[in-house]
């Protein structure tokens, strides 16, 4: 299963609306957890059997509801049963069909 999820504490009280700090120690969990993941700038990505995942997003959420009264919690989830290595395996076979479709319109411009 992969899970992509965004977490961020609201009610902090900082001025700036900066929520960095509470995000780290979200990715800090995850980091921690041993699970292959991937952080970007709007999400983590997470990969391994449902109860071991949504444990490390509970963590997660847990650590950033201390900066802050409310937390919003965004996740979506591919659930594939018996398929690992898709964090990097979706990627890649996107890549390759990329890869195909412009080799493709270059025979045709031949």
């Amino acid at each position: 299963m992969l899970v992509a999820f965004s977490v961020a504490p609201s009610g902090t009280g900082r001025a700036d609306g900066s929520v960095h700090d509470a995000v780290a120690a979200a990715v800090r969990i995850v980091r921690d957890s041993g699970l292959p993941h991937r952080t970007t700038s709007m999400f983590t990505e997470i990969e391994g059997e449902w109860d071991e995942v949504f444990a490390v997003v509970r963590s997660a959420t847990d650590a950033v509801g201390a900066y802050g009264s409310r937390v919003s919690l965004v996740l979506k989830a591919d659930i594939r049963p018996g398929w690992t290595g898709e964090l990097d395996g979706k990627l890649e076979r996107l890549e390759a069909a990329i890869a195909d479709g412009e080799s493709s319109r270059d025979d045709d411009a031949s």
